[in-house]
Parts: C-alpha cells; structure tokens; sequence
C-alpha cells in the first residue's frame, strides 16, 4: 500500500474519457465502490431510506433531520457545573459547614470536606432568567438559544473510562468517537473535507487522546481528522516537509500517478478488503484536501470585528508564561471560527477539546486543589468563544440546522476539597445544547439541592440519552444505526438510551 494515491488526476498512462469510464476500467474492489458511489450522486442508484452501505459507510436519514451538522465542546478533566451553570443556593446559604450527603460517598479523593459555595457570583441572564456564572457571563448573550441538561448522570469517576463513555458510548476502548459514527450513517456534505474534524486542546491531549475519535471497527475513512488551527502547519503531514527540496509539484504528480497503478493492482488481487478500501479512500481526500483545507483554515479574511468578538488576537504578541484568559480566548476562539468555516464548507462533525492530560501546572478542568485558578482562563475562554459562535451560526442562518452540544466527563462535588478544590462527581454534571431542532430555555432535567445527584433519582439522564437525542436531530434512529462486529449489532448507544423530548423544540 502506497502513499498519498489521488484517483482524481490521470498521468499518461491512461486517459479515459470520463470518471465513470475510468472507474468502469478499474474493476471490483476500490472501482467498483468508486462507481457505486458516483452512481449515487447521479441518482441512477436506488437507496433504500436509512439502509447504511456497510463498505462505503453512506446512507440517508430515517426520518427528515433537524440539524445537518454537529459541533461537540469537549471539556477535559471535568468542569464544575456548580460554579458554571446549576446554580444552588443551598450551597451559598450552608458554606463551609460539614457536608452531610445523608448516605455514604464514595469519593475519588479526599474531597468530602465542608459544604462550598459557587466560586463565582450567579445572575439571571436573558428572558428565560437563567442563573449563570460570571465566569461564564459572555453566553448570556445567547442563553436563550441554549437548553440545559443538569441531571447528566456517569458510571465512573475516572478520567479515562468517564471520557470514552461520553465520547464513545463505551467505558472501554475500541469503539467508535460519536463523530464517527455520523459519519458513517451520514457521509461527508464535501468531498474535498473530512466528515469528521477533531481540534484537540493546543497543549496535548485529554485522557485517552485520538482513542476518543478513533474508527475502531467502523472503517478506517469515519476516523476524526487532527487539525490545530493557529499553527504552521495545521494537519501533520498534509504538505511535504520543506526540508524535501527535491520535491517538486512534477516529481509529486508523476509519484500518485505510479501509485495509482500500483494500488489499483494491489487492489484487483483482494476484492473485498474494506480496510484497503478504506486506507485508499484516505489517501485520496488527503489530496483533495490540500486544496481545500488551507483555505478553510485561513480566517485572515475574517472581518476584524468578528475577530474579536470570537476574542482572537490579531496582533500576535508574545504571551507572557503565565496562562490568562486572554490566551485561552484567542486559543478557543480560533478553535470556534475555524469550526463554523468547516461546517460552512460541509464538515459534518467537528469536535473542540479544552483541557490536555499533561500533569502540572493544570492546564484543565480537573480543579482539585483550586478551581478558580483553575476553571478562571478556562471557562472564559470557552464562554467567549462559544457565545460568538453561537451568534455568528444564527446571523448567518447557519444554527438552525447545526447542532452544538457541550460536555465533560463527569462534574464535581459540592462538597470541598483542600479547602479551594472540589472533587470529581460522576453522579450528576451538566450538558448543554444549542440550535438545530432544540428548545431555546429548556431545562431537560435538574439536580438536588446540592447538585449531588439527579433531583428525581429515577429519572437521571445519561450519555445515551444525550447521544440518542443528538442522532434523532440529525434524522437517525439510534437503534437502527448500527455494524456487526464480532457477531454483535454494534450502536453508538449500545442497548440504551431515549431520545429526551424536553429539549426538542
């Protein structure tokens, strides 16, 4: 298997009169895949509704979608949503007296120390009145767009299993990113672009790092695309490295010419083979994406008010070592308007990390020893860059079919730890959703008094659920979207999950 193959371009080799005669010429495997596809943009196939081809991994919605695209918000590290979003008085009124969670806790640390109160004054923003952060006051310029899910509910409190549940469905790994399978029940909207684009934190992974958009089983071509937007080079090895002089536009074309040839040959000898088919799929984007990902990248031409009102520095100054919110602004809010100008172009899953997995100083969400230091760069950056993401959507009459989901693996106790830090709580935490087909001001379920735990203990939301109801915007039953694997109907749900109607508009 060969490098950078692009079935786009012909050498001299052959000069078939149209693409379709040149599929015809390559024959079963790759070719005939290729045709089938094209066949299907030219309408002369017929497609069953919602019936997934498992070797091309394209299918159509069960029923009419609300959204066409999703953009997921990934805090890693586990945000506080009480010092965020879910707002308990109680906590103000019984700060620092012993915590009495009335039965036994299991706790991940020491961290069932007295009671403690929101690190942050709250306020009501908007018509609906929601209590928010002033941490987090930038998105109460669009609270009203937004729907809360405050009885989020986990298996765990540790980090890895917690990130893959929320990010796969599955504590364990080696299953497919919810992004992947979007892309497989859906396809890509743009040839030249991913179907599903990751834009990982700039200081290195969170816990499990490109495991949580991996295609485990699913083929290889639904796997999360890596791009760091703001550096040279944004997508690793798209480009040849400028240290290959020698390497000319020449040189390169007459090198996936040969590897044309000799894929199409290696290909005629196992038909059938979907990972090859896969791998070659990917070679050819990455060609096409060299042409089309550097000017999706580019946000230069963006008005200098919109700029700013995702926070981007344009003056590229140095930043001093110290991380301030400043920098975190114009690192998530880069992030953000490179995320609109994917799905503007057909991305259909972009995926925004906040948070890495490298130890001290923190530089996450996992605030044992002091949230405000912690979660202060973090939650203004992410708030800024969020609010003017969900403002640019709308002008441009892009949110009411993108849907914008926010995340983390698990919340944090009401109860302090060290006196400044909280620690992890995997029995209740906060989602939030924007746009396509949700309820503007919904509140899709709600915590105790403490924010320990679900309010109605019997009726907790789960990752399933919040998965469920993202696929049922996007026109798929999530029971119906499935790949045998191992004997087994694979889902993103597993054998979970309901679609929550509260937060459908």
């Amino acid at each position: 298997m060969k490098n950078n193959s692009s079935f786009h371009q012909l050498g001299p080799r052959s000069a078939p009169s149209s693409r379709r005669e040149f599929l015809w010429r390559s024959g079963g495997g790759l070719g005939g895949i290729a045709l089938a596809s094209l066949l299907g943009e030219d309408g002369a196939l017929a497609a069953s509704p919602s019936a997934v081809n498992s070797r091309t991994g394209v299918g159509s919605p069960h029923f009419k979608p609300r959204a066409k695209r999703v953009i997921q918000m990934f805090m890693g590290g586990a945000a506080s949503h009480l010092d965020l979003f879910d707002f308990k008085p109680e906590l103000v009124k019984r700060d620092g007296q012993k915590s009495d969670f009335g039965e036994h806790v299991e706790a991940f640390q020491d961290g069932l120390g007295p009671w403690m109160k929101p690190v942050w004054e709250f306020k009501p923003y908007g018509q609906s009145g929601k209590m928010l952060s002033e941490v987090v006051a930038d998105l109460g310029a669009v609270v009203d767009d937004m729907a809360f899910v405050h009885n989020v509910v986990g298996k765990t409190g540790i980090h890895s299993q917690a990130t893959y549940l929320q990010a796969t469905g599955f504590q364990l790994p080696g299953f497919p990113g919810m992004g992947c399978w979007a892309s497989y029940g859906l396809g890509s909207m743009n040839e030249n672009l991913p179907a599903f684009v990751v834009l990982p934190d700039h200081r290195g992974f969170a816990s499990n790092g490109p495991k949580n958009w991996d295609s485990a089983f699913l083929p290889a071509q639904h796997g999360g695309t890596t791009i760091y937007p703001g550096r040279e080079n944004p997508i690793a090895d798209l480009f040849a490295d400028k240290r290959g002089g020698f390497i000319t536009p020449g040189s390169e074309q007459a090198a996936h010419v040969l590897m044309r040839q000799l894929n199409r040959e290696h290909a005629a000898l196992r038909d059938g083979d979907a990972r090859l088919d896969a791998r070659i799929r990917s070679y050819e984007l990455a060609a096409r994406m060299q042409l089309a990902a550097p000017e999706a990248m580019d946000i230069s031409k963006e008005p200098a008010s919109l700029q700013d009102l995702y926070g981007i520095d344009r003056t590229n100054k140095t930043w001093p070592k110290e991380i301030n919110a400043e920098e975190e602004m114009d690192y998530f809010g880069r992030k953000c308007i490179v995320a609109r100008r994917l799905i503007e172009r057909g991305v259909r899953f972009v995926q925004i990390w906040s948070g890495n997995d490298n130890g001290f100083p923190r530089r996450n969400w996992d605030s044992h020893e002091d949230v405000r230091r912690d979660h202060g760069p973090l939650s203004r950056g992410f708030a800024r860059g969020a609010s003017a993401l969900i403002q640019d959507l709308k002008q441009r009459g892009l949110l009411e079919d993108t849907v914008i989901l926010w995340t983390t693996e698990f919340g944090r106790m009401p109860s302090s730890q060290g006196g400044k830090g909280r620690d992890h709580n995997p029995y209740c935490f906060t989602n939030w959703l924007c746009g396509g087909g949700i309820r503007g001001g919904a509140i899709g379920g709600e915590s105790d008094e403490w924010g320990y735990k679900p309010r109605d203990r019997n009726k907790p939301s789960t990752v399933y659920d919040i998965h469920a109801t993202i696929l049922h915007l996007l026109g798929i039953e999530h029971t119906k979207l499935t790949f045998r694997h191992n004997g087994v109907d694979r889902r993103l749900t597993d054998v979970h999950g309901e679609v929550i109607q509260g937060l459908l508009a």
